[in-house]
C-alpha cells in the first residue's frame, strides 16, 4: 500500500493519469454503491457516476462543509458518510469477475471472503475533530484505512530523513486526534523506536524532560507551543540537548521567524543546525503532510500524496475552481478511503501560492507540493474571524505578529467587554511573558505598533506576567490545545 517511492518519481502528466483512474474507480466501486450520503447526492443531482472520469469532472459534485457533517438533532449524522456495503449492494454493483477474483485470492490466503470484506470496510478505530466550534465530529477507520494511516506516517518519517537506528519522541497530546496517532502508527510502520508520552497533560513537563534526557531522541514531535515550553524549561534546568537533530511541529502554523526562535533556544543548549519541520493535516482527510529538510528560513511546501487524494483550489466567495498555482480555499477529495469518506470537502483553509507541480528543489521528489502559507480558518472559526471594536479581524494575524517578536516568550489574547457589560465597547488585552532582560516599555510600544499595523486594532492593555502564571492561563500542561485566544465577551 505504501508506494511512496514510485509516486515521487512520476511526472505531472503521469500523476494526473493516476488520479483520474483512481477517482473513477473509487467513486464507481466504493462510493456510489456503498455511501448513503453520496448516493443521494448523485441521484438528487442526476449525476451519472460512470461519467466522473477525471478531476475536471469533480465540478459536477456539490461541495460539502463541516456543517454537512453535523446535525444537533441527529448526533448520528456522521454515520451517513461511512461506506455501508452488504451482500445485496455488492452483488448489484460489482461485476462477477471482481467477486471471483476476490474469492480466489481469499481462498489462496486461507481466508473467508466475508472476513476480508469486513477487514476492508468495517469501522474499528475513530478519531475526532477538536470540536472547538461545534461538537466533535467522529471519523471512522477500517483496517484498510489504518493501513493507509501507517503508510502515510511512514512516508513522513522517510521525508524527514529519519533513519531506522534513530529514536523519536512523540509529544502530541494523547487523545483521539489525528496528530498523536499519525505519529504513533507512522513510527511503527517505519520501524523506528518511538516513545509516545501523551504530552504535558499525561506526564507533565518534568516527566517529559526526564524521558527526553533518558532516551536522547534525534527527533521530537508535538504542538509548537508545548515544544517551545519544554525546550525553555530544559534551558532553565541547564540541560545539554546536542543529541537533537530534528523538530516536527503540527496542529498550528509555523512561520520562519518562529522556527528561528526555536533554533535559538536549541542552540543555547548545544543543539545546533537542527532541522525544524512544519506539517499540515486535518481530521477529515485522516492524514497529514509535511515539509522536507531545508534551511529553517525556507519552506519546501507540504509534500502531498497524489495517489490518495485530490486537492482543488477554489475562489472562497464563488466556489469557482482556480488553477492549482493560484491562491484560494483548499478543497479535499479522498481517493482511497473505506470507512468515513468525503468528496469535495471545503476545508475553509486559505492557501497563498497554491500547489506546485515542479520537482522539489530540496529533496528532488516529483510529487505535488502544497504551499505552507495557509491560514487555518478551520480552527476556531468563531474566533478567527470576529469583529473587535467594530473591525473584522483575523486572529491568525495576531498570532503571526506575536510569535515572530523575539523578545516575546509566550502570549495570550483576551477579548472582553468594558465592565463586562454586553452592550459596552470591546476591549482587547494582551498578556505577555518576555525573555529575560527585555525592556517592557519598548516592547509594549513595539507590540502595539505591530498589531495595529497588521490588524488595524490596537490593544487596550498589554500586561506582562511571569511564566508560571502564563502556563496556567494557557493550560499548556493540562489541555489538549492551549488557550491562546480567549473571547470572554458575554452573550446578549
Amino acid at each position: 500500500m505504501n508506494s511512496w517511492r514510485g509516486i515521487t518519481s512520476l511526472t505531472y502528466s503521469q500523476i494526473k493519469d493516476l488520479q483520474n483512474k483512481c477517482l473513477h474507480s473509487f467513486i464507481n466501486t466504493h462510493v456510489y454503491p456503498f455511501s448513503p450520503f453520496y448516493r443521494k447526492i448523485f441521484d438528487d443531482n442526476k449525476i451519472d457516476p460512470r461519467l466522473i472520469r477525471s478531476r475536471e469532472d469533480l465540478k459536477r459534485i456539490p461541495f460539502i462543509t463541516k456543517l454537512d457533517l453535523i446535525d444537533k438533532n441527529n448526533p448520528q449524522k456522521y454515520k451517513d458518510f461511512i461506506l455501508q456495503p452488504d451482500k445485496e449492494k455488492i452483488g448489484r454493483s460489482w461485476p462477477k469477475s471482481r467477486l471471483l477474483t476476490l474469492m480466489a485470492r481469499s481462498m489462496l490466503q486461507g481466508h473467508h471472503l466475508q472476513d476480508d470484506l469486513a477487514r476492508e470496510y468495517r469501522p474499528v478505530f475513530m478519531t475526532f475533530t477538536t470540536g472547538t466550534t461545534n461538537s466533535p465530529v467522529p471519523f471512522m477507520y477500517s483496517r484498510y484505512d489504518l493501513d493507509n494511516l501507517y503508510a502515510s506516517g511512514a512516508r513522513m518519517v522517510e521525508l524527514f530523513d529519519i533513519k531506522g537506528d534513530e529514536r523519536i519522541m512523540n509529544l502530541f497530546p494523547f487523545a483521539p486526534h489525528l496528530a498523536f496517532w499519525q505519529t504513533f502508527f507512522g513510527a511503527i510502520e517505519a520501524g523506528v523506536f518511538a516513545l509516545s508520552t501523551g504530552g504535558g497533560k499525561v506526564m507533565g513537563t518534568e516527566g517529559n524532560l526526564t524521558a527526553l534526557m533518558r532516551i536522547k531522541p534525534s527527533t521530537i514531535l508535538g504542538v509548537p507551543s508545548y515544544i517551545y515550553h519544554l525546550l525553555r524549561y530544559s534551558q532553565d534546568k541547564g540541560h545539554d540537548l546536542s543529541f537533537l537533530k530534528k523538530i516536527v511541529l503540527g496542529a498550528a502554523k509555523v512561520t520562519p521567524a518562529y522556527k528561528q526562535k526555536l533554533s535559538d533556544i536549541l542552540a543555547a543548549q548545544g543543539a545546533r543546525n537542527v532541522s525544524i519541520f512544519g506539517t499540515y493535516g486535518f481530521t477529515e482527510a485522516r492524514s497529514a503532510w509535511a515539509e522536507c529538510p531545508t534551511e529553517n528560513h525556507i519552506s519546501s511546501g507540504y509534500h502531498l500524496y497524489p495517489d490518495k487524494e485530490i486537492f482543488e483550489i477554489i475562489d472562497p466567495a464563488t466556489g469557482e475552481v482556480k488553477d492549482d498555482q493560484d491562491d484560494g480555499e483548499l478543497v479535499y477529495t479522498s481517493l482511497d478511503s473505506r470507512a468515513s469518506v468525503v468528496l469535495r470537502y471545503r476545508t475553509g483553509d486559505i492557501v497563498k501560492g497554491g500547489i506546485t507541480h515542479e520537482p522539489c528543489p530540496h529533496c528532488g521528489r516529483m510529487t505535488l507540493r502544497l504551499s505552507s502559507d495557509i491560514t487555518r480558518l478551520s480552527d476556531n472559526k468563531d474566533i478567527q474571524l470576529s469583529k473587535v471594536k467594530g473591525t473584522l479581524v483575523n486572529f491568525s494575524h495576531f498570532a503571526e505578529v506575536l510569535n515572530d517578536i523575539p523578545q516575546v516568550d509566550e502570549w495570550q489574547l483576551e477579548i472582553r467587554k468594558h465592565n463586562n457589560d454586553p452592550y459596552e465597547v470591546d476591549e482587547l488585552a494582551v498578556y505577555v511573558t518576555t525573555q529575560a532582560g527585555a525592556n517592557q516599555s519598548a516592547l509594549s510600544q513595539l507590540i502595539k505598533d505591530k498589531l495595529t499595523g497588521a490588524t488595524e486594532v490596537s490593544p487596550n492593555e498589554i500586561k506582562f506576567i511571569p511564566l508560571d502564571e502564563m502556563v496556567k492561563r494557557l493550560e499548556l500542561e493540562t489541555a489538549n490545545k492551549e488557550k491562546r485566544i480567549l473571547d470572554i465577551r458575554p452573550k446578549v
